[in-house]
C-alpha cells in the first residue's frame, strides 16, 4: 500500500471516530428511544447499526456518482450541505412530534382516584392509571417489534450526510485509484459504525443502571426533547 494511501486510511479512521463522537445525533437518539420504548440491548444495537449503514451508504453512493460523472468536490459538498439542512429539519420535526405524543401519553398515564361503595356498607378509594393497565400487557412485544419511530430515524439517517467522507473519496479518485476509494470508504464506514455501536452500548448499560423513578411517566417527553436538542445541534452545525 503506497504511503499516501496509508496516511489517507489513518485519516479516514480518525475522522470517522472523531466525527461520530462529536455528533450526539449519532447515538443520543438511539439511547433515548431505547429508554423510553423499552428496547432491548440487541434491538438498540441493531437499530444503531442499520441507521449507521444507511448514514454512510447515502454519502458513499453520492460520492461514487459524483466521481463517475466528473463532478467537482465543491458541487458534492454543496449537495451534502443541503442534505444536512434537510436532515436537521426532519430530526427537529420528529423530535417536536414525538414530544407532543409523549405529553399525550403522560397525560393518559396520570394517576387518578375512584370511589367505591360495597354492599356491606364499606367504602374506599383507589388510585390507578388506565393507560398503565393496558400498556404493560404489550410492553414486551412493543420493545422488539419494528416501530414507526425506529423507521423514521432510519430515514433521517439515510438523508443525513457524512460531510468528511466526500473529500476523502476525492483524493484517491483524482489518482484514478478505485481500490483506494474502496479502501477509504470501508475504513471510514467501519470506524463510524464501530464508534456508534460502542458509545450506544456504553450509554445503554449506563442508563439501564439508573432507576426510572418518578420520571418514568415522562420518558417519551424527555426522549422527544432530546431529539429536538439533537435536531437543533444538527441545524446549527454544533
Amino acid at each position: 500500500m503506497p504511503d499516501e494511501l496509508v496516511i489517507l486510511a489513518l485519516t479516514a479512521a480518525t475522522i470517522g471516530v472523531v466525527h461520530t463522537l462529536l455528533g450526539p445525533d449519532h447515538y443520543v437518539p438511539f439511547l433515548v428511544l431505547a429508554r423510553a420504548r423499552g428496547w432491548s440491548l440487541r434491538r438498540t444495537l441493531g437499530m444503531t447499526a442499520l441507521c449507521g449503514l444507511g448514514h454512510v451508504s447515502g454519502s458513499v453512493l453520492l460520492g461514487i456518482a459524483g466521481i463517475a460523472l466528473g463532478w467537482a468536490a465543491t458541487s458534492l459538498e454543496w449537495f451534502e450541505s443541503a442534505r444536512g439542512e434537510l436532515a436537521g429539519w426532519l430530526l427537529l420535526g420528529f423530535g417536536v412530534a414525538y414530544t407532543a405524543w409523549g405529553v399525550r401519553q403522560a397525560m393518559r398515564a396520570r394517576p387518578h382516584s375512584h370511589w367505591h361503595a360495597h354492599g356491606d356498607g364499606e367504602a374506599h378509594t383507589h388510585t390507578h392509571s388506565h393507560h398503565g393497565e393496558h400498556a404493560h400487557v404489550h410492553a414486551a412485544d412493543a420493545a422488539e417489534r419494528p416501530s414507526s419511530a425506529g423507521w423514521a430515524l432510519f430515514i433521517i439517517f439515510v438523508l443525513g450526510p457524512c460531510e468528511p467522507l466526500v473529500p476523502l473519496l476525492m483524493i484517491p479518485a483524482s489518482r484514478s485509484s478505485w481500490w483506494g476509494v474502496a479502501a477509504v470508504t470501508a475504513i471510514f464506514a467501519a470506524a463510524t459504525l464501530a464508534t456508534m455501536l460502542t458509545v450506544t452500548w456504553i450509554g445503554y448499560i449506563g442508563l439501564t443502571a439508573v432507576g426510572r423513578g418518578r420520571l418514568e411517566r415522562y420518558g417519551h417527553v424527555l426522549a422527544g426533547l432530546a431529539l429536538v436538542a439533537c435536531g437543533l445541534a444538527l441545524r446549527l452545525g454544533l
